[in-house]
């Protein structure tokens, strides 16, 4: 593993990068690389850089991060003789294309050829990489610069090794596709040839680099590049963390309380010791609320191999105390959420006088939608192995989140966090889940239980949905007043779920500003007297993150009300939408009542109607609005603005007289500003509208007593190709230019989906859906 800067390294004052003697990189060797290696630095004063454009003092975006972004080639490029140079990647791959996007854009400007790039995955260690947590869409958006500025860096000092050869002005040289040329003189140098030369030469300040114009990319913007690991992955020799082998490894699964905050009663393993396999059972205990990333405790049988620990586990004899939640029922909860929805609640944003313009409305229109507690379900389900030699623990893991699994394996073991390394290796799926280190924690207490053995654990599917962080349940409360001509006067919302921070923290029944700032509070709607309430809810289990998080409650309420208010006023609802969202202008959030804007800075990243218009305009046209159709068949808009991008959608549907749903077509537009790997963003939305259709169709985890009732894909069902929509495009809006902002990508085509579904139906049957999944509330009349 590398090993951490030393502290006058990490004090360097002067904004420059720093050389590193490739010795202290003991992580390298197993690259079997000589010659020029770019090593390791992390100047802090240059960030004023990223954050100059904006006079407010506070922290934005990768600079709020845990251990904000690091942008020296030193720790993430290595150049072999033979020419092969190495990129590290440092965020998490789940299916999103980062480790190919983020090295193509170093390999872009420092001009390596993609053929001869060999992309490395980075361990746990944020004060050598910078942030790693790959969640909230964050990845490209916050390390597209910083990338760059390596790349160039590694150029740079090619250049310059190549001019000190040939004894002439680094000016008459210049970078192309692996090597240096001379043109004056012809000559030509490759990468691997200067390799031990450039080594020697110091690192060039931020302020002095050469980005590549625009006109010049190679790869960047191109969607040219194929997945990096997409041969591995297609020929089953890609590694997960549920492959991981090691020499005498043991293999775990863990019984766990079926009741959020149950603890264990007795247990008899006897029988379970009696299976052909079976090596040991241990007992974990139970953490104390809350549940922050703890593991739930619970019994583990330790065997030879997968299968004979689960024939152990349920041969076991357990008997558990539910705790203060077994009397959890969905059912139940759902009426208490509607009844807080119909009260008021503290009140988040108000602007004019609501009440008033409610009584003197013309017409008043009412709703109340519903989305259940949902699973991340990745296709592989959490799984880590641990193990524990001198003292020192290692750990092979499919997480999202390497710093936070070393912290809390470290925390947990009573161990120093130089102690512990995390490998990171591809994750089948996240989604969210794999933030929550629970299971990398249970691994290695496992293996200290096993005198720090090797010690695999893996999740079966049915603890997968049995004991997630669930994405919340909610109740979204809608009214707003019209006038004469159907326009609203008056918007009042009330949003009640359970919060992410309950999860935290004791006694936490409101929505972080976070959550709020997830389509509701900052609503860019046209409307003089709005107000925004969030009355209080309770949770009874783990509540995480998921894919979008709460903008899909959010966005399938509020485009789903806008479609109820246009058929209330007899209007189209395209139109209707374009006049509440009004003329195109640039609100600071702050105005909006969102301190949050997703960790960015509102001067660089305003809420701009004109953008959220051009993305309904754009998809409308696509999908031909207005058109004539068949009986049977409508189209649904719904547009959402999420993870600082505009994403609108068309979806159009078909249902038969016996009620059967199907989808022809989804259009989705998408302004995610620059866009550096076109194709990989065409796969996330396409993703997207998959599993938004499934979600808004199928997805639902729901209590009784205290416990999940689904335990599989049988009840937990998923869309699969018979019910996927036949066909999906994606208009993508370019941007102007790729030194401004970029977006989000992975998660912002989930939200509109739902609404825009829903509101299909209903142009389809008249049939007005305001609870999700949508299942079997089809007429078949």
């Amino acid at each position: 593993m590398k090993k951490p800067l030393d502290s006058a390294e990490l004090n360097a004052d002067d904004g420059s990068l720093l050389i590193a003697n490739i010795s202290r990189r003991a992580f390298l060797k197993d690259l079997a690389l000589t010659g020029f290696v770019l090593a390791a630095g992390f100047p802090m004063l240059a960030r004023a850089e990223e954050t100059a454009v904006s006079p407010d003092p506070q922290k934005y975006g990768a600079d709020a991060m845990p251990h904000g972004w690091v942008d020296n080639p030193l720790v993430f490029v290595a150049i072999a003789t033979d020419g092969t140079v190495t990129i590290i990647c440092h965020r998490s791959e789940m299916g999103q294309g980062i480790r190919t996007s983020l090295p193509m854009v170093v390999a872009d400007e420092m001009e390596a050829d993609w053929q001869r790039v060999h992309v490395k995955q980075a361990p746990g260690d944020e004060v050598l990489y910078g942030n790693q947590d790959t969640d909230g869409s964050r990845s490209m958006r916050h390390f597209f610069m910083p990338m760059r500025r390596v790349g160039a860096a590694a150029r740079s000092m090619l250049e310059a090794a190549a001019a000190a050869h040939w004894q002439v002005p680094v000016q008459e040289v210049i970078a192309k596709q692996h090597q240096i040329f001379h043109p004056a003189s012809g000559r030509v140098l490759d990468y691997g040839q200067l390799a031990a030369a450039a080594a020697n030469l110091p690192v060039p300040d931020r302020e002095t680099l050469h980005l590549k114009k625009q006109e010049d990319f190679r790869y960047i913007g191109k969607g040219q590049v194929g997945i990096y690991d997409g041969q591995d992955m297609v020929t089953g020799r890609a590694q997960y963390g549920i492959d991981t082998r090691l020499k005498d490894m043991f293999y775990a699964v863990i019984a766990r309380p079926p009741v959020f905050g149950g603890k264990l009663l007795s247990y008899d393993a006897n029988e379970a010791l009696k299976v052909l396999g079976v090596v040991k059972v241990i007992e974990l205990k139970s953490s104390p609320p809350p549940a922050d990333y703890n593991p739930l405790g619970g019994i583990a049988v330790i065997a030879g191999n997968t299968w004979a620990a689960i024939q152990g586990r349920n041969a076991l004899k357990i008997e558990w105390e539910k705790g203060p939640h077994g009397s959890y029922d969905s059912l139940v909860y759902k009426a208490e959420l509607e009844a807080a929805a119909r009260k008021p609640g503290k009140v988040v944003r108000s602007e004019g006088d609501v009440d008033a313009a409610l009584q003197s409305a013309v017409k008043r229109v009412e709703a109340e939608y519903y989305a259940p507690h949902l699973a991340q379900a990745p296709m592989e389900p959490p799984a880590a192995t641990a193990q524990i030699v001198d003292g020192k623990c290692e750990i092979w893991a499919c997480t999202q989140a390497p710093q936070v699994s070393r912290e809390r394996v470290a925390k947990w073991l009573k161990l120093s966090e130089d102690d512990v390394t995390v490998h990171v290796t591809l994750l089948g799926g996240g989604f969210g889940r794999k933030s929550k280190p629970d299971y990398v924690i249970e691994a290695a207490l496992l293996s200290q239980a096993m005198d720090g053995k090797p010690v695999k654990l893996t999740w079966t599917r049915e603890d997968d949905l049995q004991h997630s962080y669930f994405h919340t349940v909610s109740v979204e409360r809608l009214e707003a007043g019209l006038d004469r001509q159907g326009n609203p006067v008056a918007w009042l919302h009330r949003t009640v779920a359970p919060t992410i921070s309950s999860t935290f923290g004791p006694d936490s029944k409101h929505q972080m500003p976070m959550e709020l700032s997830m389509g509701v509070i900052n609503v860019p709607f046209a409307i003089a007297n709005l107000r925004i309430e969030n009355p209080e809810a309770e949770a009874h289990t783990r509540i995480g993150w998921f894919r979008s998080v709460s903008n899909i409650p959010h966005a399938f309420a509020i485009q789903s009300f806008v479609a109820e208010l246009a058929a209330a006023a007899g209007r189209d609802p395209k139109d209707y939408l374009l006049d509440l969202i009004g003329p195109p202008r640039r609100i600071d959030p702050r105005t909006l009542g969102d301190t949050w804007n997703q960790g960015e800075s509102p001067v660089l990243y305003p809420v701009d109607t004109g953008r959220l218009r051009r993305v309904i305009e754009t998809v409308t046209d696509a999908a031909n609005w207005g058109g004539k159709l068949s009986k049977g068949r409508g189209l649904g808009l719904a547009a959402h603005y999420s993870f600082v991008t505009y994403v609108a959608v068309v979806v159009e549907v078909a249902v038969s007289e016996d009620g059967k749903l199907s989808i022809p077509r989804i259009d989705v537009a998408v302004d995610c500003g620059p866009q550096v790997n076109p194709e990989r963003i065409r796969s996330q939305i396409e993703g997207a509208c998959i599993m938004g259709v499934s979600l808004a169709t199928l997805g639902e985890i729901s209590f009784r007593e205290g416990a999940v009732l689904q335990d599989n894909f049988h009840a937990y069902q998923l869309t699969r190709m018979d019910d996927a929509p036949r066909e999906i495009r994606v208009h993508l809006l370019p941007a102007a230019e790729y030194d401004t902002p970029l977006g989000g990508v992975g998660e912002p085509g989930v939200p509109p989906i739902a609404p825009a579904l829903c509101n299909a139906i209903f142009a389809a049957t008249g049939q007005r859906i305001r609870q999700l999944p949508i299942r079997d509330q089809l007429r078949k009349d």
